[in-house]
């Protein structure tokens, strides 16, 4: 099985799929990729490599467990007294140790998808954990104040411009690597996870022919949304620019070329099943609060396969 993933609603899921069974593998969101303080932050390739490897904070969602913030404190201080921006994204030390690994790997030459397997290993991770693509690609937001990449949007302004639009910036240019290629044809299977279907998900279905791909796969896909309200981030915003309804029934309608099968909450009362046709439809409980429920979860969709 292949799950695609992005931003922290994939990853507590995938927390679940390693304690029941070992057997996928991940292809992860890149657009959110940035480079401050001289390295690079994929958070969300590090938050499947944290997950998979059991020292992700648990209560983000992103970072390592116990992590110290010594060196990011020292350097906001030093910013501050010089009077610039500094380093407005919270840096762990232990997670600075990843990024400046990765980056390391990048300046000698090493492409996205090299640097992420070794990452990976150095971890003891059994799965194969997969950049998008090896190219480099930004989500963009435009809002009323400009273009600003994703993490300045979300991170540093805290998501609170008025969103106009999403883009990402040389999705044109990228290619599917062999290794994608190779898992494309080698499974049938894939799982797109509770993520936001815009920022997390879309930058993965249009890398090159991507998105074509799956249509003769069994897509399952799991919805982010209960009722009108995300679960967590930005996807009420980022819908409703693309035109969708904030609620799974828009969901549905963004993967309807792609999808055999649709996961909503139990509780969900908005589920309009004529705006979910030709789709199997199952509900149970979505929200994902801590490893029991994951599992759960997690167990739940290994029973539809």
């Amino acid at each position: 099985m292949i799950v695609l993933s992005g931003g922290t609603g994939t990853p507590k899921l995938i927390s679940g799929l390693k304690q029941i069974d070992e057997d996928f593998n991940i292809i992860v969101n890149t657009g959110e990729d940035y480079w401050i303080s001289g390295n690079l932050i994929s958070p969300d390739i590090d938050s499947v490599i944290y997950t998979l490897a059991g020292i992700i904070d648990k209560e983000r969602w992103w970072g390592i467990k116990d992590d110290t913030f010594v060196t990011h404190e020292e350097i906001s201080r030093m910013a501050y007294n010089a009077k610039v921006k500094g380093e407005w994204m919270q840096i762990g030390d232990l997670d600075r140790a990843t990024h400046i690994f990765r980056s390391d790997l990048i300046r000698e030459n090493k492409n996205k998808t090299e640097a992420t397997l070794i990452l990976a290993k150095y971890f003891g991770i059994k799965q194969k954990v997969l950049p998008m693509c090896n190219e480099d690609i930004n989500t963009i937001i435009k809002t009323g104040e400009g273009e600003m990449h994703f993490q300045e949007f979300w991170v540093y302004r805290r998501g609170e411009p008025l969103v106009e639009d999403v883009y990402f910036r040389n999705i044109e240019k990228a290619k599917i690597t062999k290794e994608i290629d190779r898992l494309l044809k080698e499974e049938d299977t894939v799982l797109i996870g509770p993520s936001n279907p815009i920022s997390s998900i879309l930058p993965i279905l249009s890398v090159e022919n991507f998105r074509e791909r799956l249509k003769d796969k069994y897509v399952i896909s799991i919805s982010p949304i209960i009722g009108e309200k995300p679960i967590s981030g930005p996807a009420a915003s980022f819908m409703q620019v693309k035109g969708l309804e904030v609620s799974s029934n828009g969901v549905a309608e963004f993967y309807k070329d792609i999808l055999d099968v649709f996961v909503v909450d139990y509780r969900d009362n908005m589920i309009d099943k004529k705006k979910i046709k030709d789709i199997d439809l199952y509900a149970t409980d979505i929200l994902i609060e801590n490893d029991e429920k994951s599992k759960k979860l997690a167990q739940f969709i290994r029973n539809l396969l």
